[in-house]
């Protein structure tokens, strides 16, 4: 099944992106600033005090794996602050940028050398970052972040590809996680698995594309 990477996995849609990677058959190695006894109880690779905002770590974070060839690569690290017009927060706005955006393509860029013919990369955006279905407005620091990190994404799948590196944008669905305060329409368990069906579907000639877990591909 390959070496799989992710960031973000000790709770929510990552850590169990890891649970059923792990028992599919990968060797997952979870990337986390911080472990959680739920991601310790899985039978994968911790590896802790990565923040996917500062190069140092990142760079410390691959130098640990040594030699080790990444197949798929998972970039979940995200945060989201609800920043409404009526109380904009410029350090908010920043944060979310540095981690949703800047973060996993700092990351992507790191793990390049051990990135293979064949290889997948994924970003766990948001429809929130879509321009056209943008209905109900709000949300200014994550929507924008989202927005950017899908752009960043789509420029990589097309220089990630004469290396033959495929790259999936993928929405995970509104998920009962920590993040929305469990009012989500879909379990961590359902969104996984979604994700993962899309993350085996992808290919070459459908790289760079922008899905939602179920299937439906989205607007920019």
């Amino acid at each position: 099944m390959g070496v799989a990477v992710i960031t973000g996995a000790n709770r929510g849609i990552g850590l169990e992106l890891a649970r059923q990677l792990a028992k599919a058959g990968h060797d997952v190695i979870a990337a986390v600033r911080r472990s959680s006894p739920a991601l310790e109880a899985l039978n994968v690779q911790v590896e802790v005090g990565v923040d996917v905002t500062n190069a140092a770590s990142v760079q410390t974070f691959f130098e640990r794996l040594h030699d080790t060839n990444i197949d798929l690569l998972i970039n979940n690290a995200g945060i989201l602050r609800r920043t409404p017009l009526s109380d904009l927060d410029v350090r908010d706005i920043e944060s979310q940028f540095r981690v949703n955006s800047i973060g996993p393509l700092l990351f992507t860029a790191a793990a390049l050398p051990r990135l293979m013919t064949g290889s997948k990369v994924v970003v766990i955006t948001s429809r929130m970052g879509s321009i056209a279905d943008n209905s109900s407005g709000g949300a200014y620091g994550y929507r924008m972040s989202k927005s950017a990190v899908n752009s960043a994404f789509k420029s990589l799948s097309l220089d990630l590809a004469p290396k033959g590196i495929s790259v999936a944008i993928l929405h995970p669905g509104w998920v009962q996680t920590d993040m929305t305060n469990n009012t989500g329409l879909v379990t961590a368990v359902e969104s996984a698995t979604g994700l993962i069906e899309r993350i085996n579907q992808l290919t070459p000639k459908n790289s760079g594309m922008f899905w939602h877990m179920n299937g439906d591909e989205l607007p920019w």
